[in-house]
């Protein structure tokens, strides 16, 4: 693969999780599995902390981003916070929180400046930050704040997890299930799969993306019989989509979609709630799934997982999924079609 004209950004995500180690082990892997050359925005003292943690000895290059290529074959690169970060492994620390923001906020900089090519986060903890003064749900609807706050443009941020077997996207996220129902429109489909036909094919090369919608409720409604969600509200959002070309088919019984046979007539499975998509591709491949932002004017990748403070600082972690991000956003970043 062609090296892309700018480093990776990746961000610290929240210090007192697996972020840091990942991070390290991530640059430790970068020779045999083929890392395109990234950078960490992080606390160089916190993050050589947690490595000599984890008995790693990790030599490190603070620098601009543009030094990162540079610098990426002999050390980690780290772009210093002006926001120092303590090491407390698996214990939340709040004042944490302005370095975590930071760090995020720089990679989008980064982004619209050039000097990166993509962001890849490392998992935050939304307690954390709330209890700082954070007013975003998380992760994608602060991205989409930074992108409108840089272009004036509002945004319609999408949640897309990419796997080696299988798509899937979620309508609705991180909300109680009692409310998926209310929250649930035609507009809201359809609007959510106009962003993923347009990005799968943009980005990912997919020409003609085709895009099963799960129903609802059980048998998708069984026309109405179970529930009338199906009928009323997604059934319409595929006949609009399909009028405006969008290859788009359902709504689909949501236990009869994710069979191998059935896999291979679709290139992203929409799903109505946030583990009606999550655990189908984490059951398939949990380390290989990676979190893909679609709808912003960046490239956003992160890994599938959270923050693990249960293992944070013990070694245990596996860099894998945060891997198979920087592989996927530097391919998307390159131009080629990815899996």
């Amino acid at each position: 693969m062609a090296q892309n004209a700018s480093p990776i950004a990746v961000t610290i995500g929240d210090p007192s999780g697996i972020g840091p180690e990942l991070a390290v082990n991530a640059w430790l892997a970068r020779e045999p599995l083929g890392i395109q050359p990234f950078y960490l925005i992080a606390d160089p003292a916190q993050l050589v902390a947690r490595a000599k943690r984890i008995g790693q000895s990790v030599p490190i290059a603070e620098v601009e981003p543009g030094d990162a290529f540079s610098a990426f074959c002999k050390a980690l690169p780290i772009v210093p916070l002006t926001n120092g970060l303590a090491e407390s492994p698996g214990q939340p620390d709040p004042s944490n929180a302005a370095g975590t923001i930071e760090s995020i906020e720089r990679a989008v900089d980064d982004c619209f400046s050039g000097c990166a090519s993509a962001v890849v986060t490392n998992p935050i903890a939304k307690k954390s930050l709330y209890d700082a003064g954070f007013r975003y749900p998380g992760h994608t609807e602060f991205l989409a704040h930074l992108a409108k706050a840089r272009t004036g443009v509002t945004y319609l941020p999408v949640m897309m997890l990419a796997g080696p077997m299988l798509r899937t996207v979620p309508v609705t996220i991180h909300v109680p299930l009692a409310d998926v129902p209310k929250l649930l429109t035609t507009e809201l489909v359809t609007s959510t799969a106009r962003v993923v036909a347009r990005d799968l094919s943009s980005r990912f090369g997919i020409a003609k993306p085709r895009l099963a919608f799960a129903g609802l409720n059980p048998h998708a409604g069984e026309g109405g019989s179970i529930g009338n969600e199906d009928v009323s509200v997604i059934a319409p959002a595929v006949t609009a989509l399909r009028a405006e070309g969008v290859e788009a088919f359902g709504p689909l019984p949501a236990d009869t979609m994710f069979h191998a046979e059935a896999r291979a007539g679709y290139d992203a499975a929409i799903c109505m709630y946030h583990d009606q998509a999550l655990i189908p591709v984490k059951t398939l491949a949990f380390d290989e799934t990676v979190n893909v932002t679609l709808g912003l004017p960046f490239l956003r990748t992160s890994p599938d997982h959270g923050t693990a403070f249960d293992i944070a600082g013990t070694g245990k972690a596996r860099p894998d999924s945060l891997i198979a991000a920087l592989k996927l956003a530097a391919q998307l970043a390159a131009g080629s079609s990815a899996p």
